[in-house]
């Protein structure tokens, strides 16, 4: 017979959870506090041409490659997605998304509009498209000035690219307005654990179902 415990009805395919939304709109520290309230959700580790950090790590943070390798990559068809952001490629490898639907793991991705278009080609039914919105332009503005990263320069040039970022809102299932990062977390973490438990992502459900009405009483 098989296995229908609900040990079993749980082994679901995995989820991949897109965030994106202009620079300072919150959706790295949602990002955060989603996976701190549920550590089942891990980051997808892009590959990415910049150079690292002070305080990153390698194949942590990113998988650090020169152009020559990326290039190759993309040659190679390795990416589910990849896209140019600030001069620099970042892209999302392929083995290891797919590794994680087959073993039911929820991969939360970062990134904009032009990589949730290419993830979506690839992996339609896995996905699930949250755009997070800033509550103001000018609250937007305030709130790259505050984070003291960037000079005047960049941030105009942020403002100008958020402003192309936030056109292609309707192309996402859902949309969230952060105007406060608690609520909006929690707007996210409903969505999550609503889209787990859509009938087609619970596979053990048919055969569950039809030994339920074919059992003899």
């Amino acid at each position: 017979m098989a296995d229908h415990s609900p040990t079993a009805l749980n082994r679901r395919r995995g989820l991949l959870i897109v965030l994106s939304s202009p620079s300072g709109a919150g959706k790295s520290t949602i990002s955060r506090k989603l996976m701190e309230s549920d550590p089942t959700i891990t980051m997808s580790i892009s590959a990415t041409t910049r150079g690292m950090r002070e305080g990153e790590v390698a194949d942590v943070d990113y998988h650090f490659v020169d152009d020559a390798r990326f290039q190759q990559m993309v040659d190679d068809d390795e990416f589910a997605e990849w896209a140019y952001v600030f001069e620099h490629r970042y892209g999302s490898p392929k083995e290891p998304i797919k590794e994680a639907l087959k073993d039911g793991r929820d991969t939360l991705f970062d990134i904009d509009w032009q990589g949730t278009q290419q993830l979506e080609y690839a992996f339609r039914t896995d996905l699930v498209r949250i755009f997070i919105l800033p509550p103001s332009m000018a609250e937007l503005e305030r709130r790259l000035a505050d984070r003291g990263t960037d000079d005047a320069e960049v941030i105009r040039f942020r403002m100008d690219r958020a402003a192309a970022e936030i056109g292609h809102w309707a192309e996402y299932d859902y949309v969230l307005i952060n105007d406060d990062v608690e609520k909006c977390t929690r707007a996210v973490q409903a969505i999550v654990a609503a889209e787990r438990l859509r009938r087609e992502r619970q596979p053990y459900l048919l055969g569950f179902v039809r030994e339920l009405v074919e059992r003899p009483n």
